[in-house]
């Protein structure tokens, strides 16, 4: 039959063939098919500053960035990227060697596995995780250890990581621990005896650490956001993933950056040069432009999303459902059981028609999907009038 291949092989490489269309993809196609407000996928319905979609205009008209930029990232936005970080977090790094540019942080995380990791080696992630952590570590030839964060651990009242079970999670095989916080989708932020002891672990077992901070920027109430490579013994074996799309809004663009140490950042760049080499020519200026916005400006964005959570956990609360009041990020991970339900699949399938919203079922981010099944996840990096519809929409459903 023509075009259909005679090798009996599958052509799905075998290392992804666990991996097939992400649920984000499937949840959108219901929130177009029904109408549904999508509260999934995970990406404001708005523009971020005037003054940085303009930057990158000008960079457009002016033709700066329009032909292939440098490898690395173009100077002006390694030098605001190492500023920024030299700024709100003390650390120093060189612009020239230690700050790399990517297409995004999704790149970012997949350059610095494909580096870092060889075939064999044992990465530790904690679950749930963001679903690209388990692809990009399967590509590297990577085994994935998972280190589940629980709910109510030692009665607290979101998640939180177990450092007796992390600890006991790395082995001689241990090559790399990949943290995420503020986390998604749980909104966990470690605290600072959290990241203490993962630093120890990681000088004791001379471990490498790949730090997904993208929410840096959306951390709420008590909580604070701490660099780990802060830590001490943590600078030179640290590779921290940032990311312009979150911080600003702009999450089309793709800009996303590592800063390490040297060593580091060369073995990243081998790797991301055969992945894009390079992107986002004019948005690269406007990224720059954009990390130099007064404070101001990051706390304003903080303090919206902080009244957008607030908005959008007492709507689910009021609908019924248990609400993990996240202290980052800006997603709210909810337990259906209080409804009645235990499928978080079935649900979030069932949710569009029965209430008109769209939601992510946490056990796609679980390798044991028996312990996210209950869980389910809903963004509010929404206009507040589409939260509040939402919200009013849910309430409806499940308070008849």
């Amino acid at each position: 039959m023509a075009g259909m291949t005679s090798s009996a092989r599958p052509l799905l490489n075998r290392r992804l063939a666990e991996f097939g269309t992400t649920i984000f993809a499937e949840m959108s196609a219901l929130a177009l098919q029904t109408g549904s407000i999508n509260l999934g996928q995970g990406f404001p319905d708005t523009d971020g500053p005037e003054e940085v979609r303009e930057a990158a205009v000008r960079a457009l008209r002016d033709g700066r960035g329009n032909q292939y930029p440098p490898g690395p990232g173009i100077p002006e936005l390694r030098t605001a990227i190492a500023a920024h970080q030299e700024r709100r977090y003390g650390l120093a790094y060189d612009p020239d060697t230690e700050v790399l540019v990517t297409a995004g942080a999704t790149e970012a995380i997949a350059a610095a596995l494909l580096a870092l990791v060889e075939p064999g080696d044992e990465v530790i992630a904690f679950e749930p995780y963001y679903d690209s952590y388990a692809a990009c570590i399967a590509m590297a030839g990577g085994t994935r250890v998972p280190v589940t964060l629980r709910p109510h651990l030692d009665g607290g009242a979101g998640f939180r990581l177990d450092l007796d079970e992390l600890r006991a999670a790395v082995t001689d095989r241990t090559r790399l621990l990949l943290i995420n916080t503020p986390h998604n989708p749980t909104g966990t932020v470690l605290t600072r005896e959290e990241l203490t002891a993962i630093a120890e672990l990681a000088v004791e077992r001379d471990l490498l650490v790949v730090t997904d901070e993208v929410y840096e920027h959306l951390v709420f109430d008590e909580a604070e956001h701490l660099p780990l490579a802060t830590f001490p013994g943590m600078r030179e074996r640290t590779v921290s993933i940032g990311s312009a799309g979150k911080t600003f809004s702009f999450t089309g663009w793709k800009v996303g950056w590592i800063t390490a140490a040297p060593g580091l950042v060369s073995a990243v760049r081998s790797a991301k040069q055969y992945l894009t080499y390079v992107s986002s020519g004019p948005f690269q200026y406007a990224v720059a432009e954009a990390l130099a916005l007064p404070d101001s400006y990051f706390a304003a964005f903080r303090e919206d999303m902080l009244a957008k959570r607030d908005l959008l956990a007492a709507g689910l609360a009021d609908a019924g459902f248990e609400v993990f009041r996240p202290a980052g990020t800006y997603f709210i991970t909810t337990d259906i059981r209080p409804l009645g339900e235990s499928d978080g699949f079935a649900f979030c399938r069932a949710l569009p028609e029965r209430a008109g919203v769209v939601a992510i079922p946490n056990a796609v981010f679980y390798d044991d999907r028996e312990a996210g099944a209950p869980f389910v996840r809903f963004a509010f990096c929404k206009r507040t009038e589409v939260l509040t519809d939402a919200a009013e929409r849910l309430r409806k459903a499940f308070t008849r």
